[in-house]
């Protein structure tokens, strides 16, 4: 088997692959050793495709290739990484007012913004992370407001956002902490920032409440329609509602109130151990999903993340040890990991060039301050997809799962090692020629 370690690499990319879906081909990926995250990794192993989907897996003893099948082969094959939250695609490449769409500063509180209606899936920026393996995004508004908006999940193969979306809303976002309070139109102080906070949870209890109570009284309405008349219409008028109608529509409340339903996650951003602890309080209080994002001293607390069942998107362990930041450690994936909680690795925002940070990267130094290599994988790839999820398509090699695939020359975690390949959906996205 032939290793690809050209000094000097052509990287041929595609940005645009709509018509993934139509993908009839088989292909074969093989590799020295793969590593499908659903097992021991396979030495000389075989990932057969077809029309997307993974359709056989395993030692190339034992798996047959397809006589005339296209066969890509590579040093190393893993899932297809998974960026475990940034800003990419609302935040641009090129750091100008044109290509920022990540944060609204005009007030604190704006569950409603939607990351579907603000993300570019053909941004350089997401071209960029795919060359690095990088094939599903989880992408939204940048931490900064006191609710900025909200998150989605997008394969990252451009083209429309239609090709692109996975799930439509994945989690609403809020900021507890210093950086909610440095914007304009942001509470000034810890305490005004969840007392703000709670309020408008407070309002879309009280929405929802409405909300059952109009869908009660026209299931009555619907009932007694049904049945023969025994009231005269003037007892039938007497006792109608005075208020019919239902509650005017508002967007902030609707997506507050999915979060109080369970629908979507609540995803935290707070570093300081006394903001990872009042976002533990206030999903207590209000019953509602958490996902901390960032959480830089959760090093402190993780009997009571553990205990609360909530998941951390760890900041990039490489991110600038300042304000919030300043406590960070780069033994902290280690330390949650160890404690039984489940990690995915983020990549941020940054607010210069190239505006993001690269999971692979990050979860490498992760990999050398108490991580196995498989455990620093799984925080890009399997424990992602279950965290997010999207496991059932995503995360690791098995049949029947998106064919989604990064090939390698070398170990992923060497600074010297390249991603040769990446397959989305089936589709050879990007190679290195030879």
């Amino acid at each position: 088997m032939s290793k690809i370690r050209n000094v000097l690499l052509v990287l041929i990319s595609v940005t645009a692959i709509g018509g993934v879906a139509e993908l009839k081909a088989q292909l074969v990926i093989r590799g020295q050793i793969v590593y499908s995250m659903a097992g021991e990794p396979i030495k000389d192993g075989i990932v057969v495709v077809a029309d997307g989907k993974i359709t056989a897996i395993g030692a190339a003893n034992q798996v047959a290739i397809p006589a005339g099948v296209r066969v890509i082969e590579a040093a190393v094959v893993t899932p297809g990484l998974i960026d475990g939250h940034g800003t990419a695609g609302l935040s641009g490449i090129y750091n100008q007012p044109q290509d920022q769409d990540h944060l609204d500063s005009s007030t604190a509180i704006q569950p409603e913004l939607r990351a579907v209606d603000a993300v570019n899936v053909n941004e350089e920026l997401l071209g960029y992370l795919r060359g690095f393996g990088i094939t599903t995004i989880h992408t939204g508004h940048s931490a900064g407001q006191l609710v900025p908006g909200q998150t989605i999940i997008l394969k990252n193969v451009g083209g429309s956002i239609e090709a692109a979306q996975m799930v439509e809303t994945a989690a609403v976002l809020a900021t507890i902490g210093e950086t909610a309070n440095r914007k304009e139109g942001s509470p000034g102080s810890r305490g005004k920032q969840m007392a703000m906070l709670r309020q408008e949870l407070i309002k879309a209890q009280e929405y929802l409440t409405k909300l059952e109570l109009y869908a009660k009284k026209q299931a009555e309405s619907d009932d007694k329609a049904a049945k023969p008349a025994e009231k005269s219409a003037a007892a039938e008028k007497k006792d109608e509602p005075k208020d019919s109608s239902p509650p005017a529509r508002d967007l902030r409340m609707e997506a507050l109130g999915n979060v109080l339903q369970g629908k979507f996650p609540l995803l935290v951003t707070a570093n300081k151990s006394q903001d990872i602890a009042t976002a533990l309080r206030l999903a207590e209080e209000f019953k509602i999903r958490l996902w901390l994002d960032g959480a830089a001293e959760s090093y402190l607390l993780t009997d009571e993340i553990r205990a609360a069942r909530v998941p951390v998107f760890l900041h990039p362990t490489m991110i600038r040890a300042a304000g919030d930041y300043e406590n960070l450690s780069f033994e902290t994936a280690g330390k949650l990991v160890a404690a039984g909680i489940p990690v995915v690795m983020q990549s941020g925002y940054e607010s210069y060039v190239p505006k993001t940070r690269v999971v692979l990267f990050e979860a490498g130094v992760a990999a050398a301050n108490g991580l196995s290599f498989e455990q620093a994988l799984a925080m890009i790839t399997s424990e992602a997809a279950q965290v997010l999820g999207i496991a059932d398509r995503v995360g690791s090699l098995e049949v029947g799962k998106d064919a989604d695939l990064a090939l390698f020359d070398g170990d992923p975690f060497e600074y010297t090692t390249h991603c040769v390949g990446v397959i989305i959906n089936g589709l050879p996205v990007s190679e290195v020629k030879q």
